[in-house]
């Protein structure tokens, strides 16, 4: 009997195809990786496709993608979320999609990694340091320390809390606030590691770093603006690896040429790639990292792991309706 037919789109690093999961993956399909964005050309490939993994957000799944997929079932979306696919045009095609973050071992660490990385390049600025000596010169830069510094997170969840620990181990004040604000998130609340829940301005007022962890809706779109940068200490600094639309990038750009605030270490932008004629490239006191917060080896071949044991189970017929976001399609 003929394998059915799955792709793997957007393996750009090549880094899904070394994954070990990949061998036993073969053995259930017929399994085709895309490294490349896709072109009309590989219209006769969707076409036949069964299944599907997507990496993250790199290719939009909207209505017309899922009309070049007529035979398209499962969808298995790499990732806790599927901001970029259209549910409804799924649903209405009879493609469930599943989600791959929910049986994961790892902890939530590598996205508070690159956080710190951010962070101590900006402010022991290491990246102008590193330039001046490739040049052949002994610069006399001075940076700063993080100890005895507040650091304000919005979005105490998943990433934000993992923040907050390493901050403690560098010495730092934390403070913290999120969209949900009742329970154990209400104002004024503090957790068992002494982290405070407090108004979002008195966060912004407070912070010496702003570190920025909130999910991405319609309410939270452009939470922070220019009069937001306002009102942060001029020697503050803004860590962003959450969403770009998180932020008015426009005003971004203004309040760091204006001095409004000190700095700002960037992983995720309003629009991805960053536009090649963007301010952000080249003002001084910015560091950039092109969406990389998640991309490491082992989440990429955990990945992998995830979807080939949500695949295994599908075949089976027991895909657990927990991980799907349309579980109508679901014959339970």
């Amino acid at each position: 009997m003929n394998k059915p037919k799955l792709i793997i789109l957007d393996d750009y690093e090549g880094e899904l195809a070394k994954a070990p999961a990949m061998t036993r993956l073969r053995e259930l399909a017929d399994v085709t990786i895309l490294n490349q964005p896709l072109t009309p050309a590989d219209d006769p490939l969707l076409r036949e496709t069964d299944y599907l993994i997507a990496l993250r957000e790199r290719t939009q799944l909207d209505r017309a993608f899922f009309a070049r997929c007529p035979n398209l079932k499962l969808l298995l979306q790499t990732g806790g979320h599927a901001y970029h696919v259209d549910q409804e045009a799924a649903t209405a095609q009879g493609v469930i999609i599943a989600l791959g973050r929910g049986r994961t071992t790892k902890p939530p660490i590598v996205v508070p990694e690159l956080v710190f990385a951010l962070l101590l390049g900006l402010i022991r600025q290491i990246y102008p340091l590193h330039k001046q000596m490739q040049r052949g010169a002994w610069p006399q830069l001075i940076g700063g320390s993080l100890h005895g510094r507040t650091l304000g997170i919005l979005g105490y969840g998943r990433h934000g809390k993992p923040v907050a620990r390493l901050a403690e181990a560098f010495g730092m004040k934390v403070i913290a606030w999120g969209r949900t604000t009742t329970g154990d998130n209400a104002v004024g609340t503090i957790d068992e590691y002494g982290v405070a829940r407090v108004p979002l301005d008195e966060v912004l007022a407070r912070a010496d770093v702003v570190s920025v962890h909130l999910r991405l809706s319609e309410s939270s779109k452009q939470i922070l603006g220019y009069a937001e940068f306002k009102a942060m200490k001029p020697t503050a600094v803004l860590i962003n690896t959450s969403r770009g639309a998180l932020i008015d990038e426009a005003a971004l750009i203004r309040a760091l040429q204006e001095g409004e605030i000190a700095g700002a270490g960037l992983d995720v932008f309003a629009v991805e790639p960053l536009n090649a004629c963007s301010p952000l490239r080249t003002l001084p006191n910015v560091l950039l990292t092109p969406h990389v917060g998640w991309q490491v080896q082992d989440v990429l071949h955990e990945f992998m792991a995830i979807a080939t044991t949500q695949l295994e189970a599908w075949l089976a017929g027991q895909l657990p309706p927990v991980e799907v976001l349309n579980p109508q399609l679901l014959k339970i």
